[in-house]
């Protein structure tokens, strides 16, 4: 069968169930983001990320008869890695933090989260908040990146981390605020 990425997730799902080659599509269009993502929230290199991304696959695929079709599917895929990074740092006693982001991502939550006009962002004022980001709690990290650089919506933030909606809203409001105030503590002025 030819490769077609036009088809649905839930195409290439059904596809996977009969013919496992199929599940190379869903890989293919799920690798980047998860990839990033698994090394945003650990600090391993290239190999060591490839070789969870690569577990996190075997899961995928182990557990697609599993699936609820209520879901999406990038929210189900995202909630496997989530849980297999806990999973990770519980095995190797590491404490989880955030890997360095690129310059174009932080400039994306930054701009997302306190909207900051395009043309006074400089690269000072992007290191400067890096700094600041990084200095957050995790929960807060993690949450502003699922929702400014992974660009997920609230209901798959939800579904990844497996809480209410509320609690997302609340979550991103908080890091968005303990952002601000951390800017505000180093006298960061980026607007």
């Amino acid at each position: 069968m030819e490769k077609d990425f036009a088809q649905t997730d839930a195409d290439l799902i059904e596809l996977s169930k009969k013919d496992p080659e199929m599940f190379g599509l869903l890989m293919e269009r799920y690798q980047g983001p998860l990839f990033h993502y698994i090394r945003r929230m650990t600090q391993l290199g290239s190999d060591d990320v490839q070789d969870l991304l690569q577990e996190v696959f075997i899961k995928i695929y182990q557990k697609l008869n599993e699936y609820d079709e209520v879901l999406k599917f990038s929210s189900w895929a995202y909630r496997i890695a989530h849980n297999h990074i806990i999973d990770y740092f519980r095995k190797t006693n590491a404490r989880p933090q955030t890997n360095s982001l690129e310059d174009y991502e932080w400039e994306k939550i930054i701009s997302a989260s306190i909207r900051i006009e395009k043309d006074v962002m400089n690269k000072d004022c992007v290191e400067k908040v890096k700094i600041c980001i990084e200095e957050l709690p995790l929960k807060y990290k993690e949450v502003l990146i699922l929702r400014f650089v992974q660009d997920l919506e609230y209901e798959e933030i939800m579904d990844v981390l497996k809480k209410p909606k509320g609690s997302v809203a609340t979550l991103i409001a908080r890091g968005k605020e303990m952002l601000i105030r951390k800017m505000k503590e180093k006298n960061i002025n980026c607007f």
